[in-house]
């Protein structure tokens, strides 16, 4: 059977592709953009991981070395621009935080990322 399209039909098939395509194309683009996003945040947060075992072991100090020596090694600085990585010591913790702005599609556009990782100071002591 063959249907003919009806005049008054005419230009629909346009109409539908304008507005169809534009949200298709957000979609696809925010799909991406949350997984860069999601990925900056696992990369961050595994660099104040680091840098808080560092800080640790030594007495709360040189978090904020490891923590920027493992962001070296594991990006170019595509996947997140580091801000600020801070190390905060208590009486008997370690608080390293790494702060930053993820890689975005949309020029200008900024999408900050902070992540933080704490944990007690070991102390060895003699038996």
């Amino acid at each position: 059977m063959i249907t003919v399209a009806r005049p008054s039909e005419r230009g629909s098939t346009t109409l539908e592709t304008v507005v169809l395509w534009p949200a298709v194309f957000l979609l696809i683009f925010g799909i991406v953009h949350a997984g860069l996003w999601f990925h900056a945040r696992n990369v961050a947060l595994s660099a104040a991981r680091e840098g808080v075992r560092a800080a640790s072991l030594h007495d709360g100090s040189g978090g904020t070395a490891r923590a920027a020596d493992f962001l070296a090694a594991t990006t170019d600085g595509s996947v997140m621009r580091v801000g600020d990585i801070r190390e905060t010591t208590g009486a008997d913790t370690v608080t390293v935080t790494v702060t930053g702005s993820s890689t975005t599609l949309i020029p200008g556009w900024r999408v900050d990322v902070s992540q933080s990782a704490t944990a007690p100071i070991r102390r060895w002591s003699a038996p």
